[in-house]
């Protein structure tokens, strides 16, 4: 942490620093890549253990961060990879976790990886199947370098976690129907289209919760370019209402709120001035002390290791994110150790529309993540 010049004393020898552990944050990591010769790694330097928390952020082996860290931990002969959510997103997801602990485990290749245990139904679209018998097979290949650390004697000291489905209708469907068949939805004064399948899948999400952009183009200054401005159209308030009401059924405690879209976030403010978003100043220590009827958060701003267990016991997903990592780890900036109370968390599901696939999806690759660990332990 601090300057660059703070963080590069940090890796000076333990001589110098009085220190032999280093702790250090993934967005550095670029930062400790460039530090270093090239040509040399940690181990070069001295280091000869290395523990990644929260294992997943290094699922992608293409990413700049990932690419950044193989470079620097070759040498190193200890590596430690910690994570809850190993398969948070499915079985691909294991490969760049084993690799940066031990390439020999799966291999140096994703592309052999997914030719081994995994069918391409879209080679354009990076789309792979599991083989039947995959994640058997996988988990297998590593059990013998891996532990899983059982809840021991801490078992029964987390307070259960209750998980509320809240369904609601769209008063008129035309809109989400159309959307959904035709790729685009002709208003009064707009056209909102969707040129691929994923912003279709974005729109009907949108138009799930009662509204959905329309993007219009500009002309830039810069010749040759445009800018895009986006705009809200409204349909329904349905899951905006269903949140009023659970606010009040239970008395307005206080309350743990999930955007995904900055629409859903600007109506939130609309409706409670008083609320609080994530970035306001001294906002998680002002929850803690229960100061704050409403917090408003995106789940990628609920990161690992944010505790806000002590203000409430009570959250709501005004809509969902695809990622089972983000959804575990936002429950979790309440259901975690130094919670007292009982944790309840409201999804908002509105009735026959994507809300239910992406609902089922997430279930499917918890059961997945669950199915894994079990492997794991034989």
């Amino acid at each position: 942490m601090g300057t660059p010049k703070q963080r590069k004393a940090a890796f000076a020898p333990p001589a110098e620093t009085g220190a032999n552990v280093v702790v250090l944050n993934y967005d550095s990591l670029q930062w400790l890549a460039d530090i270093i010769p090239e040509e040399k790694s940690l181990a070069d330097i001295g280091f000869d253990v290395i523990i990644f928390d929260e294992l997943t952020r290094l699922k992608n082996p293409s990413g700049k961060r990932f690419k950044a860290l193989e470079k620097i931990v070759k040498g190193v002969p200890i590596r430690w990879g910690l994570t809850g959510s190993f398969t948070s997103n499915g079985l691909e997801d294991v490969f760049g976790q084993c690799k940066i602990v031990d390439e020999k485990l799966l291999g140096r290749s994703k592309g052999a990886f997914l030719q081994r245990y995994f069918v391409c139904l879209n080679r354009d679209f990076g789309e792979w199947l599991p083989r039947k018998g995959a994640l058997q097979q996988v988990m297998e290949t590593i059990r013998p370098a891996t532990y899983v650390l059982e809840p021991g004697v801490y078992a029964d000291k987390l307070p259960p976690l209750h998980t509320v489905e809240m369904r609601c209708d769209m008063a008129d469907r035309k809109p989400y129907d159309r959307m959904k068949r035709d790729y685009m939805l002709t208003l009064t004064d707009s056209t909102i289209t969707a040129m691929t399948a994923a912003a279709v899948t974005n729109k009907l999400q949108q138009i799930a919760g009662g509204w959905a952009y329309d993007t219009r183009t500009t002309p830039s200054a810069t010749p040759g370019r445009f800018d895009a401005h986006k705009s809200a159209v409204w349909f329904s308030t349905h899951k905006f209402d269903l949140l009023e009401e659970i606010l009040v059924e239970n008395q307005r405690d206080n309350t743990i709120v999930v955007y995904n879209y900055k629409e859903e976030l600007a109506e939130l403010q609309r409706r409670y001035p008083k609320a609080v978003t994530i970035d306001q100043p001294n906002a998680i220590d002002r929850w803690n002390a229960g100061k704050i009827e409403l917090l408003l958060i995106h789940p990628k701003s609920a990161g690992h290791g944010l505790n806000l267990q002590h203000g409430g016991n009570k959250i709501i997903f005004l809509s969902l994110p695809w990622s089972l990592e983000l959804y575990e780890q936002t429950v979790g900036r309440l259901h975690r150790g130094g919670q007292t109370k009982n944790v309840w968390c409201y999804v908002l599901i509105c009735n026959k529309t994507i809300d239910e696939t992406i609902w089922a999806a997430l279930r499917d690759k918890r059961g997945l993540a669950d199915i894994a660990l079990e492997e794991l332990k034989r």
